[in-house]
């Protein structure tokens, strides 16, 4: 795949927080980001961390809308080994990942792979394959990859519209 050709639009911006209800409310006070939708027990199928099967680390998470971009809060809960520690340790803050959205999830994948990251975590989110790539050498933070679905598409398309005209008013929401 050729760097035209290459999904160039960061979707998301990722930072792992020690307190999420505090970042949050950061977010919504200094940047108008929001509201955010809380998800309190996050899990893939299928998951692989740098060759081994595991689930991702336990954490607690939140995505709201700024503008275009999603922002996303990832608390960890506790000190596992896994993709929230190899970027900021346990207890800190810090810029954790990019988010992709691709139409052609393999070919994104291989020509980041190609370029010298290496794939540190990937399973199946709402059925389809996710990815987070290590480019903290090269970019600083890592790059998580997320297949186009319909799933994705209507969860989003909730995060969007839920920030149309938001007044600031009930900025955590719970799904379900």
């Amino acid at each position: 795949m050729t760097p035209a050709a290459r999904n160039r639009q960061y979707m998301q911006l990722c930072w792992v927080v020690p307190d999420l209800e505090t970042a949050i409310a950061r977010w919504v006070e200094q940047a108008g980001a929001g509201p955010f939708f809380l998800f309190e027990d996050v899990h893939f199928d299928d998951g692989v961390y740098r060759g081994t099967p595991a689930d991702v680390a336990p954490h607690r998470a939140a995505i709201g809308q700024h503008g275009d971009m999603q922002i996303e809060l990832i608390q960890p809960l506790g000190d596992d080994p896994g993709i929230w520690r190899d970027v900021v340790p346990f207890g800190g803050f810090g810029l954790h990942h990019t988010g992709l959205y691709c139409e052609d999830y393999e070919a994104e994948k291989q020509a980041l792979l190609a370029s010298g990251a290496s794939l540190a975590f990937e399973g199946r989110m709402m059925g389809a394959p996710t990815c987070y790539l290590d480019t903290v050498s090269t970019l600083g933070f890592m790059t998580e990859l997320i297949t186009a679905n319909p799933v994705a598409e209507r969860v989003f398309a909730m995060f969007r519209d839920a920030a149309l005209g938001w007044d600031g008013s009930d900025p955590i929401r719970r799904l379900g």
